[in-house]
């Protein structure tokens, strides 16, 4: 087995993109699938495809969401 504190050590000698890659699986690694979540996000989409697919959804089109989502950033 690796020695953890070596392990670090050669990690934080990365660049941040290698390093935030690294953190991402580790953190990944650490998290349990909730299937209850998985099981009704599957749910939701579907009636969200329905919706879409019945016409009665209301669609935004992408200029207005956009504008939308650039002033909540410069907010």
């Amino acid at each position: 087995m690796a020695d953890p504190a070596r392990l670090l050590e050669e990690a934080l000698s990365l660049d941040p993109e290698q390093r935030a890659r690294i953190a991402r699986r580790l953190i990944g690694s650490l998290e349990e699938p909730d299937a209850d979540a998985e099981a009704l996000w599957r749910q939701e989409i579907r009636r969200r495809i329905d919706a879409i697919e019945a016409g009665t959804a209301e669609l935004e089109d992408w200029e207005t969401v956009r504008g939308r989502v650039r002033a909540a950033i410069e907010s």
